[in-house]
């Protein structure tokens, strides 16, 4: 069962004052606007296995997602900044960072307890817009593998009750848009309870 959440900036906006962040008009679709955080006084994320990550603005999420619900906003973003990509297990959440800003997130699926998802941070060791499992006989969509073993982030119906067998699965638009944001040696972090 999903916790009703904003996302990683009520993790994030924990660390800092909520005075140190401030709202632009920059909107997108009903989900409001980006939090902003004054130079020096960035928000740190911990990246397990991995250094924090200094946040210098999230999505303003205002309402509670849901399985299936998404949310990408790049505008005003430098489109060349390093991508470092942070799954959250407990909150069932993905956010996707470009330089420091979140440009993307999205209530994710992940492993059951016979077949759990790996927590540490993993660089993506091979891209692919339409992969097939040979272990499951599944198709996985824009495949971003972290593992040898085959855990990888890839489209999926998110939807409540379901569960992967150790992969991340994201909505299917995130998918494409995460794909197209990263590249073969990107760091996916993915942290547990």
């Amino acid at each position: 069962m999903i916790r009703e959440t904003l996302g990683v900036a009520a993790f994030v906006l924990a660390a800092v004052s909520p005075a140190a962040a401030t709202t632009t008009a920059t909107t997108i679709g009903s989900y409001g606007a980006r939090f902003r955080y004054p130079a020096g006084r960035e928000g740190v994320l911990p990246m397990t296995g991995a250094q924090a990550l200094r946040v210098r603005s999230l999505l303003a999420i205002r309402k509670p997602m849901r399985f299936g619900d998404y949310v990408w906003n790049d505008i005003g973003v430098t489109a060349s900044g390093k991508v470092r990509v942070r799954v959250d297990l407990p909150r069932q959440m993905i956010s996707v960072f470009r330089d420091g800003h979140e440009i993307g997130t999205a209530v994710i699926l992940y492993g059951t307890d016979h077949k759990p998802t790996p927590t540490g941070t993993f660089p993506i060791l091979m891209r692919a817009r339409q992969h097939q499992s040979s272990l499951y006989d599944a198709e996985m969509p824009y495949m971003l593998r972290l593992t040898n073993d085959g855990v990888a982030i890839h489209a999926s119906s998110v939807r409540r009750g379901s569960a992967t067998h150790g992969c991340i699965g994201v909505p299917l638009s995130f998918a494409q848009l995460l794909f197209d944001q990263v590249a073969r040696g990107d760091p996916v972090t993915i942290v547990g309870a």
